[in-house]
């Protein structure tokens, strides 16, 4: 841990210097941005606000991460504060002068917010990561953003009034110290949080941090409203943004892929689940009506299972379940689907094969279960059935599937029966 503050403080120290220098140097450029390039950049910035803030609760509702309410809070409302300065700038883009002193303060008001969010969303990963009740914790999560927010617009028109810039001096914009001063904090928690959490999220958050500390170093520069330090400071937030909001979605990607998974998954084999399995078989059925071309599906039952959890315990027949279910994963054909159809008993939808590329399937799955040399020995009763011979609809190809292994599985039962009578 020693090892990894050491080399990340001269990095951040060094970036501090940058940003400091290049405002500095900006600030002599005879640059002025054009008004309306301006209003569209922060039009820009709003709207990645909100969209992250819509991306962040949907994160919420599936995960119920209060880090990620917090957050999606603390955008939206400094995006609302931004957009009505923005809006205003554009009533009054005759006389930019005349709104100096509101579009700093506002500006003011947006950043400071934007960075105590941050910051709380910080304090509660720490304390409180998962809500219970997600309905209750918005209106929770509303009321604390909007109560700091109330409290900040309070403190600065108590105190500050309209901040005057300092021209001829070294920092002209010397309040912009406080909001760099949160974002900094808030920065060095994110760098803390991933110490135990790694996800897009988490590293787009401390990445955009820091930007906004940087954003905030080049803004001490600006001498006047949209000078080069002003547009270079606006033109770094947004991209901060754009890089919390392109770490949100990747997030939400991969949240959305687990979620699949997991509703067509088997938690226990981690074979396809019977949903996955009919949605494989019409898809096959509707191929295959077009190509004109059989397929046929396996309907296997793991022989004794009652018999191994009497005598050796559930977790010895989970075992065996997981066993049979490995043979099927490997020794299947990538075009094959595997999957737990119930209870102890697989389905295997075989595309291309007829029914003798079907038996001789399920006589390779017999013999490879027979040669495991874990105890209890296994065996599996097979059925076939194939399309469309045996059926044309999902449903008949399981039953008559199912009626073949049953004959099967009975037939084995009543040679064994009469071989011990003999």
């Amino acid at each position: 841990m020693l090892a990894r503050c050491g080399r990340t403080t001269p990095v951040v120290l060094a970036g501090f210097v940058l940003a400091l220098a290049s405002g500095f140097w900006l600030r002599g450029r005879p640059f002025t941005a054009d008004p309306s390039l301006t209003a569209s950049i922060d039009v820009i910035g709003a709207f990645l606000s909100f969209t992250f803030a819509a991306n962040a609760l949907v994160r919420f509702r599936g995960t119920r991460d209060r880090t990620a309410l917090v957050l999606a809070v603390g955008f939206g409302a400094s995006g609302l504060l931004e957009l009505g300065a923005t809006l205003e700038l554009f009533r009054t883009l005759a006389a930019p002068g005349a709104l100096l002193g509101r579009a700093q303060l506002s500006w003011m008001q947006s950043r400071t917010l934007l960075a105590e969010a941050m910051l709380l969303a910080v304090a509660v990963e720490q304390r409180m990561p998962r809500s219970r009740d997600p309905d209750r914790e918005i209106a929770s999560a509303l009321t604390l953003v909007g109560t700091v927010g109330y409290l900040t617009s309070a403190l600065y028109f108590v105190f500050s009034g309209e901040p005057r810039i300092r021209v001829h001096t070294l920092m002209p914009r010397p309040w912009e110290l406080l909001p760099g001063a949160l974002f900094a904090l808030a920065a060095v928690g994110f760098h803390q949080r991933l110490r135990k959490v790694s996800s897009a999220l988490d590293h787009s958050l401390a990445i955009s941090a820091w930007m906004n500390v940087g954003c905030h170093l080049i803004m001490l520069e600006s001498s006047r409203l949209m000078d080069a330090p002003s547009a270079l400071a606006q033109t770094l937030r947004v991209s901060s943004y754009a890089v919390v909001l392109g770490g949100t979605l990747l997030d939400n990607s991969r949240l959305f892929v687990q979620v699949h998974h997991l509703a067509t998954t088997d938690p226990l084999t981690g074979l396809a689940n019977y949903r996955r399995l009919v949605d494989v078989l019409e898809s096959e059925i509707e191929r295959s009506s077009r190509t004109g071309r059989e397929f046929a599906v396996l309907l296997l039952d793991l022989d004794g299972l009652k018999s191994i959890n009497d005598r050796c315990g559930h977790q010895a027949g989970s075992r065996a379940l997981c066993r049979l279910a490995e043979v099927l994963r490997v020794h299947s054909r990538s075009m094959d689907t595997a999957a737990r159809y119930g209870g102890d008993e697989f389905a295997v939808v075989l595309p291309e094969s007829g029914e003798q590329a079907a038996q001789s399937a399920a006589a390779r799955i017999r013999e490879r279960l027979a040669a495991q040399a874990e105890r209890p020995k296994l065996s599996v009763s097979i059925g076939v059935a194939v399309y469309p011979i045996h059926g044309g609809t999902a449903d008949r190809l399981l039953i008559t599937a199912d009626r073949a292994l049953y004959t099967m599985k009975f037939g084995r039962r009543n040679k064994t029966s009469s071989t011990t009578r003999d």
